[in-house]
């Protein structure tokens, strides 16, 4: 059995959506750093930590482009914080996030006879995932951007606000304003 940054086991925590409950991996792990191994299959990022795949999108934003080493100090500070906090394990917190905040349809544009439109269409769920990390690790980039707050603390605050689905948070927000833009265009 190990332990996500040597504190939090991932066996008790548990996902609520049956949708998401095979693309979220709760596998044990030593250290979240698979080394890019899993990019050349497709489909193949579901099989990787749900932690890893949060560092890996705070790596994306222009200042950590590529210091994984950075990512992994930021995510692992941000998950002491969601503990100090909640008195609960940091995972379940982000795995209720990512579960409130996947959107679960958008829209596309069909081009027919010279003339485009938008179409609602649902999401799969790797997408899903994927927005939903990619909302939050936005929000969290956005917040601590010219603020006295460290990126850790907004990383924080923005998964604890998302996984108690408070519209104050950026990843909320953005999922209801795609769901809605869906709605319309039904």
């Amino acid at each position: 059995m190990s332990l996500v940054f040597d504190k939090w086991e991932l066996e008790e925590v548990k996902v609520e959506d049956m949708g998401l409950a095979k693309y979220i991996c709760l596998d044990s792990i030593l250290v979240p750093h698979t080394m890019g191994r899993h990019v050349k299959r497709q489909f193949a990022k579901s099989k990787v930590s749900i932690v890893e795949r949060l560092i890996n999108k705070v790596m994306r934003t222009e200042r950590n482009s590529g210091k994984k080493n950075k990512a992994y100090k930021i995510v692992k500070e941000a998950f002491e914080i969601i503990s100090r906090r909640t008195k609960e394990n940091p995972v379940q917190i982000l795995v209720k996030a990512v579960e409130n905040t996947s959107p679960r349809e958008e829209t596309t544009r069909i081009k027919y006879g010279g003339i485009g439109y938008q179409v609602a269409v649902d999401i799969s769920p790797q997408r899903r995932v994927d927005l939903s990390l990619g909302f939050i690790t936005k929000g969290a980039m956005q917040a601590a951007f010219k603020n006295k707050k460290s990126i850790e603390e907004c990383l924080a605050n923005e998964i604890m606000l998302a996984a108690e689905y408070d519209t104050r948070s950026f990843a909320i927000q953005k999922k209801e304003e795609k769901e809605r833009i869906a709605r319309s265009a039904h």
